[in-house]
């Protein structure tokens, strides 16, 4: 792969021109995610592939989590322009209220098969990218993390009319998931070779999509009985 060499950078005269520069590191980071874990990316691998000095990155976002937060807001905004079509033909209107819900944590947990960076990315945002951004980075990205976790609230309540108004707390609940259950479902090296050696500990290591899809079940099981009482 050919990169843009560093020596030719010219500072962008023009909004266009920033905007453009704003979207190459976008893009590079994006591909950047698609090979690594974020706990890999660096601002120095970041620069050389993308062609510029890394003080020169800096003048495009304030740091590698104000990128890495703009990027977890667009792969979130893709899903949950997806999440509608799955929701739609994963879930019978007509089952009883129990098999919904069970059905709407089985099509979460499946619309995320593909989506390792979207996970990857939510597993980060608390502990990591919320980090080392500016108060003005942070609200924008909670803004948008507000407006996401509404849409997704909305299309629960379409579905589960029996959440009422918990419908936004189970979504809160659901992201939270997401995060912890792929954090823990890649366990280190020294942890996979602990299994291996003493398989009385293998009950700990844990498959994503089967895990997820029963802590949704129950998180969503909870939600609605809750609702209803």
């Amino acid at each position: 792969m050919t990169y843009l060499v560093a020596t030719n950078f010219q500072r962008a005269r023009s909004e266009e021109q920033r905007e453009i520069r704003r979207q190459a590191v976008l893009d590079t980071t994006a591909s950047m995610l698609e090979e690594m874990p974020v706990g890999d990316i660096s601002l120095n691998e970041l620069s050389r592939r993308v062609g510029l000095a890394k003080s020169n990155v800096l003048r495009y976002f304030e740091s590698r989590e104000a990128i890495l937060l703009e990027l977890l807001d667009r792969a979130w905004q893709q899903w949950t322009a997806d999440l509608p079509a799955l929701l739609d033909a994963g879930i019978d209107a007509t089952a009883p209220v129990s098999r919904r819900g069970d059905q709407f944590a089985a099509t979460v947990t499946d619309s995320l098969a593909e989506r390792r960076v979207l996970c990857d990315l939510l597993s980060s945002q608390a502990g990591v990218l919320e980090h080392n951004v500016s108060p003005q980075v942070a609200a924008r990205y909670k803004r948008a993390a507000v407006a996401n976790v509404t849409e997704i609230a909305t299309l629960a309540r379409r579905h589960l009319p029996e959440l009422g108004d918990s419908a936004p707390q189970l979504t809160v609940a659901v992201i939270m998931a997401i995060g912890a259950v792929w954090t823990h479902a890649r366990p280190s090296k020294a942890m996979l070779a602990a299994y291996e050696a003493d398989p009385s500990l293998a009950a700990f290591k844990m498959d994503f999509a089967t895990a997820l899809r029963e802590m949704l079940a129950t998180l969503t099981a909870g939600a609605l009985s809750r609702a209803s009482s």
